[in-house]
């Protein structure tokens, strides 16, 4: 299949009588009859139809609809992958899923100052970690290759050479200077900035004398006047836009590298894209693209420009509103199936109140009839959320790896593989997010911040109810070896001590608990008491903690409420 393509692609920059010289017969001035060589008759018809232009208009060439669905996603290889460029990705794949197409990742890298192959690896990174796959690529390779658009430079000088032969594009030799000079007129004269140089009408003798000089050129299109170009977007309806607004532009520069516009309008159409998926900046692109296809005599790919993602502030995402793209979010500890989740319903979504979809689900019901045309709002806030419900449906033994070995990997924990580390991940699973949450959250199990809470104003009413009465019944219950024997019980042990102490001081509800907790904890929020003792009891010693000071055991915590107290009495 690769040199089939590159021999559509060569049948591209080909007259008529040179396809008839190899076998591809005509019928009509415009239609191939029969091909000897196994190429498919789509492929063939559209490589044609570009180069039976040179000798009909292009409003005449026919070319064969494709059938199949092909999309592609397309980046710049000149930064990190963005979560707009995410969720571009994102909507492509899906719809190719759904529909049995196929996706094709195409690196728009002629941006030589820009564009790295560093970057390019990072973006392939991220999409495959968002278990984005493709079809044709890089990579992959594929019949439409090569991939890269630096690597098709030749495709993009046949393409423009044709233009060139058809009236359709010129040389134009004016410096730069002489550019500013047109841009300050039209200022000036509250006209349009539009190219007004010669080299539009200039005749072939002109243009023979400048090449002769050694002049650097660019090439322009010519840009049909009068014309009212339209597409029907699948998003946004019918969008349309005059020609009068455009003047001749640029499509390949002086240093023999494509225009985005150029190159991104005869890569969709030799790679046969029948549907452009991509974001609501691209729209104002579209008109010279149109005038490209429209002049190339290539098939249209039906248009979607998908809404903006906006900030919470609804200003245009970016930076200083903290991390942008999938690597930061990836580094961040998020699950990739949360983040594709999240990605999906920002602009999206299949008419229900579901919040929480599998890939497979996103896969089945995705449909471009369901996006929006409003913009979509990054929450943060409901990102972590979401991530928290994708973790908590993890199977527990997945959930319970990933979160001890963080423990372990953050030097808290000394090992990931005991009855402690698994039993406080499960205790704390609740309140986690992300899987680095339990790092925070099983610290504060072991911690014992006893000093600070009772100092602080939260707890002002509870020290003030009689907080020291319920803290010597903890001191006397250890000095007794009542609390011990309590606990051996497991929570029920403790619940049953806990009762027994709040009807002998005549304490119930928050006047019991709450001191309880403080008197155990140290803190007056967490999980249950008695569940955060009973996992503290599956500790066989200090040694399972690797960060020294972390765990404040029972015997301890019981010696700093006897030391308050006697604060207390002495005071």
């Amino acid at each position: 299949m690769p040199n089939l393509c590159r021999a559509v692609c060569r049948m591209a920059t080909m007259t008529p009588q040179q396809l008839v010289a190899r076998n591809v017969f005509i019928r009509g001035p415009h239609c191939f009859k029969a091909i000897r060589a196994p190429v498919c008759r789509r492929a063939v018809v559209r490589a044609f139809a570009s180069a039976a232009l040179q000798e009909a208009p292009a409003a005449a060439v026919t070319t064969a609809k494709p059938q199949q669905v092909r999309v592609r996603f397309a980046p710049s290889p000149t930064g990190n992958l963005h979560v707009g460029g995410a969720r571009t990705a994102l909507f492509n794949w899906l719809y190719a899923r759904k529909t049995g197409g196929k996706f094709i990742l195409r690196v728009e890298d002629t941006d030589t100052a820009r564009s790295t192959r560093a970057s390019e690896e990072a973006m392939v990174r991220d999409l495959k970690w968002l278990g984005l796959d493709w079809d044709e690529g890089p990579d992959v390779g594929g019949p439409c290759g090569p991939y890269r658009q630096s690597e098709r430079l030749s495709i993009y000088k046949a393409q423009v050479d044709r233009l060139v032969a058809a009236g359709k594009a010129y040389p134009c030799f004016c410096t730069d200077e002489e550019l500013e000079a047109m841009k300050q007129e039209a200022v000036a004269k509250k006209l349009p900035p539009i190219y007004r140089g010669k080299w539009a009408s200039a005749s072939a003798e002109e243009v023979a004398e400048a090449v002769a000089k050694g002049l650097p050129y660019c090439y322009r299109f010519r840009v049909p006047q009068n014309q009212l170009v339209r597409i029907q977007d699948l998003i946004r309806g019918e969008v349309s836009w005059s020609t009068d607004t455009l003047g001749d532009f640029v499509v390949l520069r002086s240093n023999g590298m494509p225009v985005y516009n150029f190159c991104v309008a005869v890569d969709d159409a030799l790679m046969g894209i029948t549907h452009v998926l991509r974001a609501e900046e691209h729209l104002p692109n579209t008109l010279r693209q149109m005038l490209i296809y429209q002049a190339l005599g290539f098939p249209v790919p039906q248009f979607g420009h998908v809404s903006l993602i906006l900030a919470p502030d609804k200003s245009k995402l970016s930076k200083r509103h903290g991390a942008t793209s999938v690597g930061e979010f990836r580094s961040q500890g998020y699950l990739s199936a949360a983040m594709v989740n999240f990605l999906s319903l920002l602009g999206w979504n299949d008419g229900s109140e579901q919040e929480i979809f599998s890939v497979e689900e996103l896969s089945d019901k995705f449909s471009l009839d369901r996006i929006t045309k409003s913009a979509a709002v990054f929450d943060k806030v409901k990102l972590g959320w979401m991530n928290g419900q994708h973790l908590r449906s993890l199977p527990e033994p997945q959930f319970t790896s990933m979160a001890t070995g963080h423990l372990v990997s953050c030097g808290l924990l000394a090992a990931a593989d005991t009855p402690f580390a698994a039993a406080a991940v499960k205790l704390v699973s609740k309140s986690m997010e992300l899987v680095t949450d339990c790092e925070a959250e099983v610290r504060r199990l072991l911690g014992y911040p006893l000093a600070d809470t009772l100092a602080a104003a939260e707890a002002a009413a509870v020290v003030a109810d009689g907080f020291a009465q319920v803290a010597e019944a903890v001191v006397a219950a250890h000095d007794s070896g009542e609390l011990a024997a309590a606990l051996a019980g497991g929570h029920e042990g403790y619940k049953t001590w806990v009762n027994a102490v709040g009807k002998a001081q005549k304490r119930k509800g928050k006047r019991l608990y709450m001191p309880m907790r403080i008197a155990f904890t140290g803190r007056m929020a967490g999980p249950d008491v008695g569940e955060q003792l009973e996992v503290l009891a599956r500790l066989t010693g200090p040694q399972e903690v690797a960060e020294q000071g972390a765990y404040v055991p029972l015997g301890e915590r019981v010696e700093q409420l006897r030391a308050w107290l006697q604060q207390q009495q002495q005071a």
